[in-house]
């Protein structure tokens, strides 16, 4: 069966989506969105991770055993964030102390293990790849989205420091949106990622449910769910009887 690379877009991007989707790795996305640049360094770091521990398990998948496929995919995951985390160190060191202890926390991650048990570990690298890298930019914009907004009305500006953080190229990023602006302290400060996110996760929802019908919506709420490996809720699959 062909694989639907617009579909794997579309989930990575708005129906799966890991922060407003799935609501994983929320940790992050709450505790280090208190500007843009960090979310964005953030949400690339997450990306690498993502790419890399897709393709390796997908060319894996035939000889890692089932009964040892969750350590092997923790063991995986971990060497590669250790590389991703020396790198950032190496070359992005101020980004690398802003970020602190999260970048190893990656391991941790329910959705990079999530894809790589219900994903990669199921199909071929191309799709996997793919997949790793739409998850990826979907969790880089969930954070951008909450950090420029806790940034703009918290103090007034956007990506502010990009150019100590990731670099001189990200000079140009920095912007001032409003001189002199006082802003409002409470979105800079943690409860203002949860406020942040909670708006974001309701205009999703009011969203998704204009695109819905209402006999869709009956349909869904019926339907018998259960946790699924990457998380999120899903219908339980219902076997015909037997004639």
């Amino acid at each position: 069966m062909a694989t639907d690379y617009g579909k794997i877009a579309r989930d990575g991007f708005w129906d799966k989506n890991i922060v407003f989707g799935q609501l994983l790795a929320l940790c992050p996305a709450l505790a280090i969105t208190g500007t843009a640049t960090n979310g964005l360094g953030m949400g690339l770091a997450s990306t690498a991770v993502l790419i890399a521990a897709n393709g390796i398990i997908s060319a894996l998948r035939k000889v890692i055993a089932p009964e040892i496929r969750i350590p092997t995919f923790v063991l995986i995951i971990a060497c590669i964030v250790t590389v991703v985390d020396m790198a950032l160190n190496a070359w992005v060191h101020d980004l690398h102390k802003v970020l602190g202890l999260f970048i190893p926390l990656i391991v941790t991650n329910c959705a990079i293990l999530g894809r790589a048990e219900s994903f990669a570990s199921r199909n071929a690298v191309i799709p996997s790849l793919w997949d790793g890298l739409m998850m990826g930019i979907g969790f880089t914009v969930a954070l951008v989205l909450v950090g420029a907004l806790r940034e703009i009305f918290g103090s007034g500006t956007l990506f502010a420091n990009a150019s100590v953080l990731l670099g001189s190229h990200f000079a140009f990023m920095e912007m001032t949106l409003f001189p002199d602006f006082p802003g409002f302290l409470i979105l800079i400060l943690p409860p203002g990622g949860f406020i942040v996110t909670g708006f974001l996760l309701a205009i999703k929802a009011v969203i998704d449910a204009r695109g819905k019908s209402i006999d869709e919506e009956i349909e869904e709420m019926r339907a018998p769910k259960v946790f699924t490996a990457a998380g999120a809720l899903g219908p339980v699959p219902v076997e015909e009887d037997a004639q």
